[in-house]
């Protein structure tokens, strides 16, 4: 069993991204479903499709790559609440990634959102990752 499931998806990407792949395949939790609802809203990646084979199922994601230089678009993807220290954030402390080029993903009480989506609500939450 892994001990933290996010830090495992978000190796998996970093992985695949450096290995030039153009898909990588991740054990699906909701969590993760969500994460990559918002890297597909925010535009770093390119498509994804939830296989459902299994108990939980896969998660299949087409990573974004500029065409005429073949670079990422996700430059780093970086966890930031790892399970020992857990890093929470309110309105007021919320992180900005990149001066706001980049996103944070945040879990809040209204489930996964960015950071400017959790300043819109004015609702703080545990800060999971940033992508930039």
């Amino acid at each position: 069993m892994l001990g933290d499931p996010i830090a495992d998806y978000l190796t998996r990407v970093r992985n695949a991204i450096k290995a030039n792949h153009r898909v990588v395949e991740i054990p699906a939790s909701n969590i993760k479903k969500e994460i990559t609802k918002v890297l597909f809203d925010k535009g770093y990646i390119s498509n994804y499709k939830f296989e459902d084979n299994g108990p939980q199922g896969n998660i299949k994601i087409a990573l974004k790559y500029n065409p005429i230089t073949n670079v990422s678009a996700i430059t780093k993807i970086e966890r930031i609440s790892k399970s020992g220290h857990r890093q929470y954030a309110g309105v007021a402390t919320m992180p900005r990634v990149l001066n706001g080029l980049g996103v944070a993903i945040l879990s809040t009480s209204k489930g996964i959102m960015t950071d400017k989506e959790a300043r819109k609500l004015n609702i703080g939450g545990e800060v999971l990752c940033q992508v930039y």
